[in-house]
């Protein structure tokens, strides 16, 4: 959710079709299908991932003629999936430098498809609000001296740092003990379930210290700033239990299987093209999740309003 870990291999859930299945044990039927005009993308839980599939299924079926099936999958089973073509592509992966080595160097299985055209970043965020009141806070070497603003029943004696699903990669706890904190980290269960908690937070005007990424289109209806940490070097996060730096700047990618990447014609071709902006990103995302579109509705209504950036996509 943003650099992210998983924490342990979640279920992959189909998420069309007459019910769920676990992926781990049967692929979507038109997944790595050879000659037959169909894809299957790989969607993450968090709403910026939502909309690329979202627009991409939307021009697929109703520009190139395909049939899309999407499969929900955590970051890193993802990799597994699209290595073994139960899925064809992943459109926003926010670095994993141990399965591209894997599967895109030595096992070949899985091609880079280039940059989605976002950049992502993870951090630690205060609300605004609470900046105005204490300007300080945005230093990370004066937490402390607030960690008793943001006690909550979970987190006891210490400060609440609330993260969200504990599939996301995140450095947080290492974080906390190799800098001294006297914080906890608190997992919300999901990007929903943060999402609920910070605007219910925001609403009464409390404090809260976040684990939060962008692009996030909650920004604009929630605003944060960003507790610096010490500074991001190459490296610096290479030993997950040692780290005690900041979270890269991380350009989004796309990957695809390789047979489909060979074979998926028109379908690869276009995703290998498909490249959009941050903007457009939290323009889909904030249709999904706070005016409560369904990903169609609103990719349509993207579609239908950005002709000059999607028509080159499918040149």
């Amino acid at each position: 959710m943003r650099v992210r870990t998983t924490a342990a291999v979640a279920s992959l859930v189909l998420l069309t079709g007459c019910g769920a299945a676990d992926m781990t044990k049967q692929a979507s039927p038109f997944a790595n299908a050879r000659g037959a005009r169909t894809v299957t993308l790989s969607v993450q839980s968090w709403v910026g991932a939502q909309a690329n599939v979202a627009v991409a299924q939307y021009l697929l079926e109703h520009k190139l003629g395909y049939r899309v099936d999407t499969v929900q999958v955590d970051e890193v089973p993802a990799w597994d999936a699209l290595s073994q073509g139960r899925v064809d592509a992943i459109l926003e992966d926010w670095g994993h430098p141990d399965q591209e080595k894997r599967y895109v160097d030595d096992k070949k299985t899985i091609t880079r498809a280039g940059g989605l055209g976002v950049t992502g970043h993870i951090g630690w965020y205060v609300p605004t609000y609470l900046v105005k009141q204490h300007p300080d806070i945005t230093n990370w070497k004066n937490l402390d001296k607030y960690s008793s603003l943001f006690r909550t029943a979970e987190s006891g004696n210490k400060g609440q740092l609330m993260d969200g699903s504990p599939s996301y990669v995140t450095n947080d706890k290492a974080l906390v003990t190799n800098l001294k904190l006297n914080y906890q980290v608190v997992f919300a269960g999901s990007e929903a379930a943060q999402i609920t908690q910070m605007k219910q937070f925001a609403k009464e005007r409390k404090p809260f210290l976040t684990y939060w990424y962008a692009p996030q289109w909650l920004f604009k209806k929630v605003p944060m700033t960003e507790v610096k940490l010490p500074a991001y070097k190459e490296g610096c996060d290479a030993d997950a239990a040692k780290v005690a730096c900041a979270y890269p700047y991380t350009p989004l990618q796309k990957y695809l299987n390789t047979d489909f990447a060979g074979s998926g014609g028109k379908a690869a071709a276009f995703l290998k093209r498909f490249r959009w902006t941050t903007e457009d990103q939290n323009e889909v995302s904030l249709m999904i999740a706070d005016q409560k579109l369904s990903p169609a509705d609103a990719a349509k209504k993207w579609v239908d309003s950005h002709p000059a950036t999607w028509k080159a996509w499918l040149s």
